[in-house]
């Protein structure tokens, strides 16, 4: 039962089990988003809390798992890179004695973002006191992390297979054609396919960019409309059931909060959370967009007499702006001067 909410990362769950009778000071859970590392962190948790070691059903491992058991700290970072100030609250929390038992896990999200606070952190990580176990969440090892990730076991989690997530959407009820269509777009992270599949625009935002070649006309008047349309779809994109699925986690907080008590029940985590990932929305819909599209100007290379300079330029300028999405660029003015350099190719 403790590791149920954890898909497809078995090699993953058997090092943690096997890490739990015998547990260390430093783990560094490794791997892309919505590949289930926090789940991972929060069942290793109840397994070094709980007096069984982790039978996933005592007090410890229901709180621990629900990320509100007084010996478990989940730190999420205030803004866009963890700083040094959070890095010192960091060190203050990791000095506390555990409030219950003789241990106490500190849980670290997004650690491919430690960027100058690193050294604050290199101490305490490496030598914690007696009963603190570091388990660190990152998506990959920036040369700001290296020395930290020396001081950890590393635990490699994966993008999650597509028929893993096919399999797993059609156990949960989903048809098994819209499983298997949303299972592939969703970058291997079963968060986001469980989005797609609640989410009945996505079939048509997927045929919007496909088009969008067969759209250019080598006009401004073209790409502005079209780019314009492009960014309603990404700002409109899956965001009712996301919100969905917020108010049920906001309403299962507050049942927590009515069964076990206020104190760490983690509103405003939650909160922040909940806007970050709605951030995230808007990022992995444009990525998804831009990856559609490169693969309609693949296809055509693949057909009659293509051009085939002018679709390996379009394809290397779609990736050159997703690349540029991390600097976090206006949407409308990105879309506006790829597609300007792109040609057109007729729908088929």
């Amino acid at each position: 039962m403790l590791y149920d909410d954890v898909v497809g990362q078995h090699r993953a769950v058997a090092q943690l089990r096997a890490a739990a009778a015998a547990p260390v000071h430093a783990y560094l859970l490794l791997g892309p988003p919505g590949s289930g590392k926090r789940a991972l962190a929060r069942s290793f948790a109840a397994s070094l809390l709980c007096p069984r070691g982790g039978c996933g059903e005592c007090r410890d491992c229901t709180l621990a798992r629900a990320e509100i058991h007084p010996d478990v700290e989940v730190v999420e970072r205030d803004g866009p890179f963890i700083t040094v100030p959070q890095a010192r609250e960091i060190v203050r929390k990791a000095m506390r004695t555990p409030v219950e038992g003789g241990r106490k896990v500190l849980v670290l999200t997004d650690f491919h973002l430690v960027r100058e606070a690193g050294p604050t952190l290199l101490k305490i990580v490496e030598e914690p006191p007696a009963g603190t176990v570091f388990v660190i969440l990152a998506e990959h090892v920036p040369p700001e992390l290296v020395t930290i990730a020396s001081r950890c076991v590393r635990v490699d989690v994966g993008p999650v297979a597509p028929r893993v997530l096919a399999e797993t959407l059609v156990a949960e009820g989903v048809e098994p054609g819209v499983a298997a269509e949303v299972a592939e777009a969703a970058g291997g992270r079963l968060d986001r396919a469980r989005l797609l599949a609640s989410d009945a625009g996505f079939s048509a935002r997927r045929d919007a960019w496909r088009n969008v070649p067969a759209r250019l006309d080598g006009t401004g008047a073209a790409v502005a409309v079209t780019a314009a349309e492009l960014t309603q779809l990404v700002a409109t994109a899956a965001v009712e059931p996301l919100e969905a699925r917020h108010a049920a986690e906001a309403a299962a907080l507050e049942e927590r909060v009515e069964r076990y008590g206020e104190r760490g029940a983690g509103r405003k985590d939650l909160d922040e959370r909940h806007r970050r990932e709605l951030r995230r929305l808007r990022m992995d819909e444009l990525r998804f967009g831009l990856a559609t599209l490169a693969g309609t100007y693949r296809d055509a290379l693949a057909g009659e007499t293509p051009d085939v300079a002018r679709h390996v330029d379009a394809v290397a300028a779609i990736q050159d702006a997703a690349e540029a999405l991390v600097r976090n660029p206006n949407e409308t003015l990105l879309l506006q001067a790829l597609l300007l350099k792109l040609p057109a190719v007729a729908h088929r």
